[in-house]
């Protein structure tokens, strides 16, 4: 068992990096709050903070990057707290090792989608910083080398854990010396028969295969070493993970060709192709197997030549062939960032922040969408395969699969999309709609007077777009309603024989914000013009008691005729209000419905007779279901099985032959039956009694109802 890392085993290393005297402070407060502390492994608790600050130096990550990573654990196995940290080492250091202690919490709950969406969703959601990924994925990677310690069934929940989650964010960061050595771990760890009978198969031949290797290598120094090319080379079997994979995908053990593996290190760009040249001109490539990397990089920057080519004794190679730069980043990642920003390296600088444009765009819009379109965000914008798009300049622009010249102009700048008015491809007129390809030159054409078209929002793809162009809209209709509610309340006032200065003067303007927690004169007016408020409702509260002016809903309630507005709910007497299905009964389309009036939260809508509205409350208002609407709504159901047989299988397909699907499911206990607690998707009440009835012919299913 090799000697647990210390400090000093870092020192080194960490003596030359500008903040070396925060890092060893940093150090030495998390050494006294893990003092005593020991890991299930055995070893001291400090030891893991390090191992972590290892695996991130490695990545040549920045010094707040290092200094959060020694601090990550000491408010979870520690007794800091977030106005410690921020005292000792400040806000921006407190703010990352507070994301990290809180994604630390968080655990896969099962192994159903939606938990796993819900997982995805925190964790990007925390990491508005990307260094807080860093420092999870070391953390994990850490924690995964010492598994062993955990017993068997958590051994298997974090290796699950880390496959789904962490691995595709490793992936698209572009860290491949993390993903691939978690891919690894968690393999061994999911399933220990099919890594061991890779493992012992590649053993059974090691001597035999790095005999190969060395041959092929020798064979290739001389080739280039004649041609005067300065280089360097290693050879390497392939992972273990990188095997199953392709076995996994339908390929014999006989017929995986990239089991030997060369990598050529050089210097330009140029000495690539040099080389690539060389070797196919001594050794025979396989045809179809030449894939190059340089012009056409992989979505996470990855960049290199590779060719497959039969060689000493008709063993087959593949060879892979990078400047030592590219290797940086294929190894490293968005991480390699900072060991090249001050080599002033624009293409990799740029690629990087439209990388974490990405994240930030799905962070902002993850809280007003439902797990599955965030779902189809993350996996669209994140977890998606990536095109390299060219400005006329030859500036990197990343994108997801299916991207419009829309999206790739709100890259840009949020300017550039809002004002253009036409894209030129590769010096060929394209409809907006036009589908990029790798490598296209796109030259955005825009006038000054243009504005975005509504319709763009059912073209563009990413979610940075659909942002800009909701915002711009957004901004225009708040203008529009704060011109709407000044004419409104000065028509009132007018109505009521008043003055301007009575209603609207400094003190009664700032009594009303105040009232109503809002922020300025045109807050109000945007307020009356959205029907919010009454216009009557804000003259009153200009000079009475908040207390005893009347709930503005109420008195619209009363005062205003029934108004048909094209939404879900119709509500008597007003339209254009927050209308919330009620998540205690979740009422569907059919169902008799009735709405209450809540404190500042809209309208909830309600089941008649359910248990939760009070009875004959001045705050109930009739609703009705908007019968041209066509929404889909979710709702619960309640399947009893017979014998507690696990049919879970049975009953989504079923349901899905309905046209409708499973979000989440829940299993219940009680009187000792096995009950499934399905949420799904339906249209109405009549597609529910469809499904609920068809659920009830199953052999094994017992009773189903909508409620407990």
């Amino acid at each position: 068992m090799e000697d647990a890392i210390t400090f000093k085993d870092l020192e080194p290393k960490l003596e030359k990096r500008d903040e070396y005297e925060t890092i060893k402070k940093a150090y030495e407060y998390a050494k006294n709050e893990h003092l005593g502390m020991k890991r299930l492994s055995g070893d001291d608790f400090i030891t893991h903070p390090l191992e972590v600050t290892k695996i991130l130096m490695d990545l040549n990550v920045d010094d707040t990057t290092i200094i959060a990573a020694l601090l990550h654990e000491v408010i979870n196995n520690g007794n800091s707290t977030y106005e410690d940290i921020e005292e000792n080492f400040g806000e921006e250091i407190a703010k990352i090792v507070l994301s990290v202690s809180k994604i630390n919490k968080l655990e896969l709950p099962d192994n159903n989608e939606s938990s796993i969406i819900y997982l995805r969703k925190i964790l990007v959601g925390l990491a508005e910083d990307v260094r807080v990924l860093y420092i999870k994925l070391a953390d994990r990677l850490h924690n995964m080398r010492t598994n062993w310690a955990i017993n068997p069934a958590k051994q298997k929940e974090k290796a699950n854990e880390t496959m789904t989650v962490l691995v595709p964010i490793a992936h698209r960061l572009g860290i491949n010396s993390i993903k691939s050595e978690l891919e690894n771990l968690s393999l061994f760890y999911l399933k220990p028969d099919v890594y061991n009978d890779i493992l012992e198969k590649l053993n059974n031949t090691v001597v035999e295969l790095d005999n190969y290797l060395e041959e092929m290598k020798e064979s290739i120094i001389e080739l280039l070493t004649d041609a005067g090319i300065n280089f360097e080379i290693k050879g390497r079997v392939k992972s273990v993970y990188s095997i199953y994979n392709k076995l996994n995908n339908g390929k014999e053990w006989n017929n995986i060709y990239d089991i030997l593996a060369l990598r050529v290190f050089v210097n330009t760009e140029a000495e690539c192709y040099q080389v690539i040249g060389l070797i196919h001109s001594r050794f025979r490539p396989m045809p179809k197997r030449f894939k190059d990397y340089i012009a056409s990089p992989k979505e996470n920057m990855y960049q290199s030549l590779h060719t497959t080519v039969f060689g000493t004794d008709g063993n087959v190679f593949e060879i892979q062939v990078r400047t030592y730069e590219m290797d940086e980043i294929a190894e490293k990642g968005v991480a390699s960032h900072w060991s090249y920003k001050e080599k002033g390296t624009k293409k990799i600088q740029n690629i990087m922040e439209q990388k974490l444009e990405m994240f930030r765009n799905v962070i902002e819009s993850s809280t007003n969408e439902s797990d599955i379109d965030f779902e189809k965000s993350v996996n669209s914008n994140i977890f998606s395969d990536l095109i390299y798009t060219y400005t006329p300049k030859g500036d990197v622009v990343e994108l997801p699969v299916g991207s419009t010249p829309i999206d790739f102009a709100y890259r840009i700048h949020s300017k550039v999309g809002d004002t253009m008015v036409g894209a030129i491809v590769n010096d060929q007129i394209v409809p907006l709609s036009y589908e990029l390809q790798n490598d296209d030159v796109v030259n955005i054409k825009t006038n000054a007077s243009a504005t975005p078209n509504k319709d763009w929002l059912n073209i563009v793809v990413t979610n940075q777009a659909k942002n800009k162009i909701k915002a711009y809209f957004s901004k225009k209709a708040q203008e529009e309603y704060i011109a709407k509610g000044k004419e409104i309340l000065e028509k009132e006032i007018r109505r009521r024989k008043m003055s301007f200065g009575e209603v609207l003067n400094n003190e009664a303007i700032a009594k009303i914000i105040k009232d109503l927690k809002l922020k300025d004169l045109e807050d109000i007016y945007l307020g009356v013009g959205s029907l919010r408020f009454t216009a009557g409702y804000i003259i009153n509260l200009s000079n009475t008691d908040k207390h005893q002016v009347e709930d503005p809903l109420i008195e619209r309630k009363r005062e205003l005729p029934k108004i048909n507005y094209k939404s879900d709910i119709l509500v008597e007497g007003t339209g254009n209000i927050m209308v919330n299905i009620a998540k205690c009964c979740m009422p569907v389309k059919g169902d008799e419905i009735i709405g209450y009036i809540t404190k500042g939260q809209g309208i909830s809508v309600h089941k008649k007779g359910c248990q939760n509205v009070p009875k004959n409350s001045s705050r109930l208002i009739n609703v009705t279901w908007n019968n041209k609407s066509s929404n889909y709504y979710y709702t619960n159901i309640y399947v009893k099985i017979k014998n507690s047989k696990n049919i879970l299988a049975e009953l989504i397909t079923e349901i899905g032959k309905r046209d409708s699907m499973v979000r989440s499911c829940n299993t219940l206990e009680k009187d000792g039956n096995l009950t499934y607690e399905l949420n799904i998707r339906i249209k109405d009440l009549e597609e529910l009694e469809k499904i609920m009835n068809s659920l009830n012919k199953l052999s094994d299913v017992f009773s189903v109802s909508n409620s407990l």
